[in-house]
């Protein structure tokens, strides 16, 4: 059911293209995959995230628990079929809200303990738990439950989750049994590079057909997530896909495949584009600013979403001046098919044998102090 293979590497760099085969479709990597936490991507459509080349789409095994239910998503057909999505989808195993809500519940190495942050319900999270709740959920693919730590955190603390992990993998891997379904290990480690070699050797031994980069993207400078990326680059198994969990900054995107990176989520798309904080071609920027009151010019000439087509910076910033709804939709969508587009654009290089071309012109180009009007001339009339 479940195959990946690579079809070119980058001599220079670790950056790969290749392809893995799901019951719902074949998916070509690199990959960034939006997040329907709740069985949606916010202020998206299943059409619209077609339109905008979406291939495969996240789920939370913890929420959709919460709300609706496992059971209910189950009756309705299964998590394709309820949400109106036929593609490939990926459910995390909650393990990420055991530490963003490590205030609401105690862990301990038979499981989590915690309540409800929606009516403070208690419940019971552990692997058997998580495995159960995702083949009820019926993704394509389940991942391991896991303990994350924050960062900076104690070496003791680090290794302690790491050791966690390793037992947790091991139950989840005996307590999964759906065929259709394919369950990825997560290298946990924080930022101390012997704990992540000893947690990929752990997880490696498993024989899980991919492996989750965890723990990244929760404090700690790039240089860091940079580091540990290199580190394993060497030691993970080189015909399995590599999922950097939870980072969709674009240059960590782009960073991340040139370490062999294969797959990328973040919730980061949708929730600047809620804020009015756009990726462009040439930089983040905010729409909202007052210096495009009067800017006639297209958000990014670069872009082939339907807001650049379509639509001026200064009509984009009235739609959030009057509170309307059609601002956090229009940078939802223009966000998130700027990261599906650099990762096509990702593949693409690698195929044709330029990623570093590729990597060191986005590095140039894509800068955060830059405004519009540094890179583009302003359209008054």
């Amino acid at each position: 059911m479940f195959e990946f293979r690579v079809t070119a590497v980058c001599r220079e760099t670790g950056a790969r293209a290749g392809e893995f085969t799901t019951p719902h479709g074949v998916v070509k990597t690199p990959v960034f995959m939006p997040v329907g936490t709740q069985a949606t991507v916010k202020a998206m459509t299943p059409r619209e995230l077609e339109e905008i080349g979406t291939q495969i789409l996240l789920g939370n095994a913890y929420h959709l628990y919460l709300r609706p239910g496992a059971e209910l998503v189950a009756e309705a057909g299964g998590l394709h079929r309820f949400m109106g999505w036929d593609r490939p989808i990926l459910t995390d195993s909650g393990g990420f809200q055991v530490f963003s809500l490590a205030s609401l519940g105690k862990i301990t190495d038979e499981g989590v303990n915690c309540r409800s942050h929606i009516d403070g319900s208690p419940h019971r999270m552990s692997p058997e738990w998580a495995m159960e709740v995702q083949q009820l959920l019926g993704g394509d693919i389940a991942m391991c439950f896991d303990q994350c730590v924050a960062y900076p955190c104690a070496r003791e603390d680090a290794e302690r989750a790491l050791e966690r992990t390793a037992l947790w993998a091991r139950r989840s891997r005996d307590a999964h049994r759906r065929g259709d379904q394919a369950l990825f290990g997560i290298v946990q480690g924080s930022a101390f590079d012997d704990l992540r070699l000893r947690s990929a050797r752990d997880l490696i031994e498993l024989g899980f057909p991919g492996y989750g980069i965890g723990g990244l993207s929760v404090g700690e400078p790039h240089e860091d997530m940079y580091r540990v990326l290199d580190l394993l680059d060497a030691v993970m198994p080189k015909e399995k896909p590599r999922y950097l969990m939870g980072v969709g900054y674009p240059p960590n995107i782009v960073e991340g495949i040139a370490r062999g990176v294969d797959m990328f989520d973040c919730v980061l798309p949708t929730r600047n584009g809620r804020n009015g904080t756009l990726f462009t071609s040439f930089g983040r920027v905010n729409i909202k600013a007052k210096k495009y009151e009067r800017d006639f010019s297209p958000v990014d000439p670069e872009c082939d979403c339907y807001l650049c087509r379509n639509f001026t910076r200064a009509y984009l910033r009235h739609l959030y001046q009057a509170g309307e709804i059609l601002a956090a939709r229009l940078c939802s969508w223009h966000n998130l098919r700027f990261c599906l587009s650099l990762a096509e654009r990702a593949r693409e290089a690698v195929l044709a044998g330029r990623y570093p071309e590729f990597r060191a012109n986005f590095n140039r180009t894509f800068q955060d102090n830059r405004t519009f009007q540094d890179n583009y001339p302003k359209v008054t009339a």
